[in-house]
């Protein structure tokens, strides 16, 4: 199975959001079935097949999130992200003011989906391929 090191080496490459479906494909080769990224520290859940699962530690100090959740700013923020305009601590930085907690991405789907601190879908998207 994959180790966090070889989802860091494959995110290393990431840049910006342009460079996301790049790394889902890098991850999917490596066995990565879905993962969930929370937001407040950066830790990430990474599944695998056989109920495999593997932990990051978290990647920066604690974001606390909006308690009332923006769908509109968040787009807006998103879109900038895609578009390589802002780097993921920025990014993370404005899913947490968007009241973003965590976003699961599942590669079986090729969809990426944003989800409030009550657990509630605010977007889901299509990952390019």
């Amino acid at each position: 199975m994959f180790t966090i090191e070889q989802i860091k080496t494959a995110h290393s490459k990431v840049k910006s959001g342009a460079d996301f479906p790049n790394y889902i494909q890098e991850i999917i080769q490596l066995g990565v079935t879905s993962y969930e990224a929370f937001v407040a520290d950066g830790h990430t859940d990474y599944f695998g097949k056989a109920d495999y699962k593997t932990t990051s530690p978290a990647k920066y100090d604690f974001l606390a999130i909006a308690e009332k959740s923006n769908i509109e700013q968040f787009k807006g923020d998103l879109k900038s992200h895609q578009q390589g305009k802002t780097d993921y601590m920025t990014f993370c930085s404005d899913c947490a003011k968007s009241g973003v907690e965590k976003w699961i991405v599942c590669m079986e789907k090729m969809t990426c989906t944003y989800f409030d601190k009550a657990g509630n879908e605010m977007l889901e998207e299509i990952i390019p391929s």
